[in-house]
């Protein structure tokens, strides 16, 4: 080779090696640093660590192993490496576990620089701490579960020194109401590990079903695990049932499978908390063993909803006690948790006031009234927990009639529950309705799956603080922490049920974690893009509500011009519309103050990101018609508590949404609805439409017909047209127009009548909810 072509080569060999050097430094800003919850101190540095075939994990102990598969499986499914672990650092591209005792108990120090990652740390938890950061600076592509050959696998170096700011990081999972397998549960784990949560809460007992295995009572299952198949009605409308209906909807987890649940929640440093509810919520044990309530009626374990929850544990009973200290005895044997939750909520005693056992129980023991007998069968059960080196903990009822000397206090109605509690020097962990009920909506009703009710937006989870500014700071030092609670009586799947769960994990996750200082929307808004791309990867079924855009419209009924307004959950979020027929595209126009309408206009609208539409697309159609500001008279006027707009509720334009409670529709209880729209003058009309609304669950119901009258003098009146709907069993929440249609005529004074069943067959009056009445 001559001297030309030698030189030749080695230029390009040092030109590839310099590229391929740009290539791998990447140069990182804290804006590429998208950690959630936020550490507590970060501090970037020039640099990166890379990854490659050849890097190592240098563990000091075997236990480590578990938390270093986290990584390396990721690393063998998304980039083909099988990575070593040793006990002996080599020179350079390693992880490192360095025990410090130094730390607090779920603390760690992360350390990355070009040569090697160092995990300091006291305990396994801080370890997988330190571990899971490590994977969310790495690319949102560590999550594939198929190679990828083009990926840049490096971190920033950086120091992070970080701890939680509460010790109790919780998800509540109800698997009574509706059952999901063991796989769905440790799935769940899994993403509690990843946002740095340490508790599920895992609530197996209710009325609908007993979900473990209890060797000593096998009926509990057998009898209690299984309920008769209602899924097709509503879950407050379902019928009771009896021990004679045959069984066929539920499950229950073995001893082995909460044996192997408990040991996999400990790999991923998460307790997991029991709920034996007691003395209420139990009507699936009563259906197995009747001999536990106070009169012993046999009943069946309930389909749906049930209120109020009379049929509970005889507290006068000593068979009772001794059941439940035998059940909880298999139960501890179970859970090594150091918290046995007991539920004690929601208990109506009328059946205690009467049963001659609770009365001679009262007597004997001193106790005033049912309440003070509630508080006798708590410290007793708390009496029997600590006897066993557990703690009891339960809902904020446990309060009533005096608390039990060491109980721990959940308080969901609201913070007034842990608020009491921490004065009397209980702890507490705080689980307001308001904020931790992720069975609420976290978006516009009519673009969501089924919930409870209620709202609670990313954004509102966000805001959630487990200290209530009015504390003292002693008080604030028993404030173990939060917790979210996922009920299911509307989640049927695993798939609703993630859907639920996230991303609203990932706000409360920062609420417990991180320093309250350090917590910023709008930089927590831009983190959680990331987190989406990463469950994206990882097949969660998350809620992307947080994108759609929502709308507030009014009108001036003296202008005849609707306002609308759009908003969303983030700030400043770039929101374009278009309107009608114009296609809603990068030169949308950008929405920047209400769209003032006084037509029938249909108005497109999205989020955009990167000149990209994001989420689902918000349409809405603003329909004018020719009964709008028309005066409206009554047969029977409307409901006093859902009263609409008032004078002009039904002719406004203003169509309600799937919740009741928007403030659009007016109601009648049991009972029909007669109105006649005045057009004020002759005019030609060919169509009527009614909007209603079914939730049959608080007892709203469809008319069961539609029939419209015309006239021209306002006392003879002709019939045009009629739909009819006869009653089907709905268990979801629908919106239906009535339309009747007709030939062209010329009328002034306009009739509709709609028909409601007024009462259901089972008992209760019906609800009918109408938010306009459109003439064209």
């Amino acid at each position: 080779m001559s001297v030309f072509k030698r030189i030749l080569v080695l230029m390009l060999v040092v030109i590839t090696a310099s590229c391929q050097e740009k290539k791998e430094t990447k140069v990182f800003t804290e804006a590429d640093i998208a950690i959630i919850p936020k550490p507590v101190d970060l501090q970037l540095a020039q640099g990166v660590f890379e990854f490659n075939d050849d890097t190592q994990f240098v563990i000091s102990e075997a236990s480590q192993k578990e938390i270093v598969s986290i990584l390396s499986d990721k690393f063998k499914s998304a980039a083909g490496w099988t990575l070593k672990i040793s006990e002996k650092a080599p020179k350079s591209n390693y992880i490192e576990f360095i025990s410090d005792d130094s730390l607090n108990d779920e603390a760690y120090e992360l350390v990355v620089n070009s040569d090697k990652v160092t995990i300091k740390a006291k305990t396994y938890s801080g370890f997988l701490y330190g571990l899971e950061t490590i994977r969310q600076l790495l690319p949102v592509e560590i999550e594939s579960k198929e190679v990828l050959n083009q990926t840049d696998w490096v971190i920033p170096n950086l120091i992070i020194k970080d701890e939680p700011r509460f010790k109790w990081r919780g998800l509540h999972l109800d698997v009574s109401r509706h059952f999901f397998e063991k796989s769905y549960i440790k799935e769940t784990i899994d993403m509690l590990a990843m946002h740095k949560m340490n508790v599920f809460h895992f609530h197996l007992v209710d009325d609908q079903g007993w979900r473990i295995e209890i060797k000593k009572y096998p009926k509990l299952t057998e009898i209690g695990a299984f309920r008769n198949d209602q899924e097709d009605a509503h879950w407050d409308g379902r019928r009771v049932t009896t021990p004679e209906d045959e069984a066929t909807y539920g499950g229950f987890y073995t001893q082995e499978d909460i044996k192997e649940i408990v040991a996999y929640a400990k790999s991923k440093g998460v307790q997991v908390v029991p709920e034996i509810e007691m003395p209420a919520h139990v009507m699936s044990a009563i259906a197995a063993y009747p001999e536990l309530s106070c009169f012993e009626t046999p009943i069946g374990v309930p389909s749906g909803g049930v209120w109020p929850i009379t049929e509970i544990y005889c507290a006068g009973k000593e068979s009772t006690f001794e059941f439940l200290e035998n059940v909880l005895l298999e139960v501890m044997e179970l859970f090594p948790s150091e918290y046995i939750h007991v539920g004690g909520d929601e208990a109506t005693k009328t059946n205690w006031a009467k049963c001659p056992h609770c009365q001679k129980r009262m007597k004997d023991e001193g106790l005033a009234n049912v309440e003070e007998l509630q508080s006798y069968f708590i410290k007793r059960m708390e009496r029997f927990i600590s006897s066993h080196d557990r703690k009891l903990i339960g809902w904020d009822e446990i309060l009533e009639g005096g608390l039990a000397p060491e109980a721990t206090v959940m308080s969901w109605r609201g913070v007034a529950g842990g608020l009491e509690a921490a004065e009397q020097g209980h702890d507490v962990v705080m689980t307001p309705g308001s904020h931790m009920y992720f069975d609420h909506y976290q978006g516009p009703q009519n673009l969501e799956p089924l919930a409870w009710g209620g709202y609670t937006p990313l954004s509102k989870v966000y805001e959630f603080d487990p200290v209530v500014e009015t504390m003292t700071p002693e008080q604030a030092k028993h404030v173990l922490g939060g917790q979210a609670n996922v009920w299911s009586e509307q989640i049927k799947t695993e798939e609703h049920s993630q859907y639920m769960i996230f991303p609203r994990l990932a706000a409360l996750s920062e609420a417990v974690w991180s320093p309250k200082a350090s917590r910023n929307w709008d930089d927590f808004s831009k983190r959680i893009l990331s987190q989406f791309k990463r469950y994206d990867y990882l097949d969660v079924n998350y809620a992307k509500s947080a994108f759609l855009v929502m709308e507030d419209v009014k009108i001036d009924m003296e202008t005849k011009e609707v306002s609308v307004e759009l908003k969303n959950e983030f700030t400043d979020a770039d929101i374009r519309y278009s309107l009608n027929d114009e296609k809603l595209t990068d030169k949308a126009t950008k929405y920047t103050q209400p769209i003032k309408i006084d037509k029938t206009t249909t108005i497109h609208a999205s989020l955009f990101k990167d000149d990209k539409p994001v989420g689902v697309q918000f349409s809405k159609t603003i329909a004018f018609h020719k009964a709008v500001g028309k005066k409206v008279t009554f047969k029977e006027i409307y409901d006093e508590r859902y009263q609409g707009e008032g004078e002009f509720g039904l002719v406004n334009t203003l169509r309600g949404t799937k919740n009741f409670q928007d403030g659009h529709w007016q109601a009648w209880l049991a009972k029909g609805m007669e109105a006649v729209v005045d057009l004020g003058e002759e005019m030609p009309i060919h169509e009527v439409i009614l909007g209603t609304l079914e939730n049959q669950g608080p007892g709203i119901y469809f008319p069961t017909a539609v029939k419209v009258y015309v006239s021209n003098d306002g006392k003879t009146y002709k019939e045009v047209g009629v739909e009819k709907r006869p009653f089907a069993k709905n268990p979801s929440f629908d919106l239906k127009d009535f339309k009747i249609t007709f030939d062209e005529q010329s009328v002034r004074y306009v009739k509709v009548v709609a028909e409601s069943m007024k009462t259901l067959p089972t008992g209760g009056d019906v609800w009918l909810f109408v938010d306009e009445i459109v003439i064209n």
